[in-house]
């Protein structure tokens, strides 16, 4: 059933996260936490689809163009799927993709400090229905307070040392013209304390929001996110992508962290490892754009967050006519931040060093209102529930490029995995 009303009605301002922890105990529950920054201005808290449907990849993405998905639908494509053409079949570890319906949904503004409760129906008075509901969402919000770490250990799935050999042998492909960069993941697990449950995770990462952060729960399964990179937007005929190239730790010593910042900026590898996968997306987002208008709006800006500086890149193009979510989803994914250079061959050495990723590196997408934002799932924790309760698994990669010192390397996915580790287990 299509929805063919829609109801927005302001209310007062709440903390997202308030109204995200009186809805925590609910299947479906989904929390897109920003930061209020540029490109956080808008959150969105919601529970109660009406539809939910687990799908492989490519029958999934044709619901996006049935027209009862084209609004107020959130959904998760995991990485593996838009690996496959390269890699074959793996096992796997997550769903391809994961769609979810949502009739009732809380809009916070950050800018103007507004709430929106929308509703939407097949007439008016479902959507009136729908906004009452969300309403009583906010009114049920609960101020959050943070609990203690809920696990004890991050757990590496294979020794430093492994890592450090892997990026040897890529750094050997590149020499040999197999490949020009590829990025390398390490992935960590563990449990939950006895009663803790993944939301306890977002509300320790709280204090170091992102401008993508994210908390979504179907079943036994629930993601937390919390990544700064922006994969997709789709608004009217406007594509943007902002891959992420080049990282830094942050420093308590502002004098150091400045020098960390100006050290990122001037890096000829960074930039140049950057540089390639500008020109990676360029080439994906032609696929869906006017010929012609992809063009390269930012070069190499530097973004701090709370424990890593960033170099990041815009790129922009129109959307060719005709194309929606679906086909531009279709023609970028997997993002070229998180694969390598050339992106196919890039998946393949990949493989042959990871197991399957699962939700990480994947993305995960609102289309509300005519627009698609995506962000890529770095910073992100997937959550299995069992008998026992949750357990949990989280990676953290680097792009590994001609001169990559393995050494540092290694120090990089420890600098982008301290943020979680804190979360989960302490300082």
């Amino acid at each position: 059933m299509t929805f063919r009303a829609v109801e927005r009605r302001p209310l007062p301002w709440r903390e997202p996260l308030a109204a995200a922890a009186g809805l925590r105990e609910r299947d479906g529950a989904l929390a897109l936490i920003s930061d209020g920054g540029p490109l956080g201005r808008w959150s969105f808290v919601a529970g109660d689809p009406d539809r939910v449907i687990v799908e492989p990849m490519e029958a999934g993405l044709d619901r996006l163009r049935d027209p009862d998905f084209a609004d107020g639908v959130v959904g998760l494509l995991a990485y593996d799927a838009g690996a496959r053409p390269a890699t074959g079949p793996r096992p796997s570890v997550w769903p391809d993709l994961m769609l979810a319906r949502y009739p009732a949904m809380l809009a916070f503004d950050h800018e103007s400090r507004q709430v929106f409760a929308v509703g939407r129906g097949d007439d008016p008075r479902a959507a009136t229905a729908a906004a009452d509901l969300a309403e009583d969402w906010l009114a049920a919000a609960v101020e959050p307070v943070t609990p203690s770490p809920p696990a004890d250990s991050l757990d590496p799935e294979a020794p430093p040392a492994a890592y450090e050999a892997a990026v040897t042998d890529v750094v050997a492909r590149i020499a040999s013209g197999e490949l020009f960069q590829a990025n390398i993941a390490r992935a960590w697990t563990g449990r939950l304390h006895p009663g803790a449950d993944p939301f306890d995770v977002l509300l320790r990462l709280a204090g170091r929001s992102s401008a993508y952060g994210a908390y979504w729960r179907l079943g036994d399964r629930a993601l937390v996110s919390n990544s700064p990179e922006l994969f997709l937007t789709l608004d009217g005929d406007r594509i943007e992508t902002r891959p992420i190239k080049g990282t830094r730790p942050r420093d308590p010593d502002p004098a150091r962290d400045a020098g960390l910042a100006a050290e990122l900026r001037a890096s000829a590898k960074d930039r140049a490892e950057n540089l390639m996968i500008v020109d990676l997306m360029r080439n994906d987002l032609a696929r869906a754009a006017v010929p012609g208008s992809v063009e390269v709006e930012r070069l190499f800006e530097v973004e701090p967050l709370p424990t890593v500086h960033h170099l990041v890149s815009t790129v922009v193009a129109r959307a060719a006519p005709g194309v929606g979510p679906a086909d531009l989803l279709e023609a970028t994914f997997p993002p070229g931040s998180i694969t390598g250079a050339p992106k196919h061959q890039a998946m393949k050495v990949i493989a042959a060093h990871e197991p399957s990723r699962g939700p990480w590196c994947g993305s995960l997408f609102h289309i509300a209102d005519g627009r698609l934002t995506a962000s890529v799932l770095i910073r992100t924790a997937a959550f299995d529930r069992d008998g026992e309760g949750w357990r949990f698994r989280t990676l953290a990669g680097a792009g590994i490029v001609a001169d990559s010192d393995p050494a540092a390397e290694l120090a990089e996915t420890e600098a982008k995995i301290r943020a979680l580790r804190e979360a989960l287990t302490g300082p």
